[in-house]
């Protein structure tokens, strides 16, 4: 009985070529651990954008978290096996590259892919604390942004800071596809509730 191809894993180097025109997410996190949510979030910013892939951006360490985060490789690990599905690319780019900000990512990729359209995503709780990121409103103005809320997330991430200064530029979800090719200044607050599987996982994990 001959053997059924194992899922192809994306090489440093291979997944990182991308080519002029695609559509790709921008998924950044200390993903410590990565969870159940975290995959909703890709998976349904990808569907609803039509996004050509998706950039998981492992993080040495998050500037906002006080707590050292655990090995970057296990971490890696984890979430190649939480998300096998083509296209979602898991990547220490960060620390190749010695950053420390996500506007520092965001500058390096928009100048060595200037033909590929990225989009940021992030769960409604990076929009409730986005005001605290680094040049958050230079990040806001390069890319659009896409942010997933699993259902039942504080109405203050919503109604907060970022949002207010950033009203200007909302795109309602039924437009979502719209956003990337909209480009930057934009943002999306897509309501999606995680199903009953995941949600009860995501429970159990913590």
């Amino acid at each position: 009985m001959s053997q059924r191809p194992a899922t192809p894993r994306f090489a440093a180097g291979k997944a990182e070529m991308l080519a002029p025109g695609m559509t790709v997410g921008l998924y950044g996190g200390s993903f410590d651990p990565p969870h159940a949510g975290h995959r909703h979030v890709a998976l349904t910013a990808s569907k609803r954008l039509g996004l050509d892939a998706v950039w998981w951006l492992v993080s040495p360490h998050n500037p906002l978290k006080h707590h050292a985060p655990g090995e970057i490789e296990a971490r890696v690990a984890a979430i190649r096996a939480l998300i096998p599905e083509p296209g979602h690319v898991v990547t220490t780019l960060e620390s190749r590259l010695g950053t420390r900000y996500t506007i520092d990512i965001i500058r390096h990729l928009t100048k060595r892919y200037p033909q590929v359209r990225f989009v940021w995503i992030m769960g409604a709780d990076g929009l409730g604390s986005f005001r605290r990121w680094g040049h958050w409103r230079e990040i806001a103005a390069r890319v659009p942004v896409c942010v997933i809320a699993r259902g039942g997330s504080p109405l203050k991430w919503r109604l907060g800071q970022a949002a207010r200064q950033l009203a200007h530029a909302r795109v309602q979800p039924v437009a979502a596809r719209a956003l990337v090719e909209r480009g930057a200044p934009g943002w999306t607050y897509i309501t999606a509730p995680l199903h009953a599987e995941a949600s009860s996982i995501l429970r159990r994990e913590r």
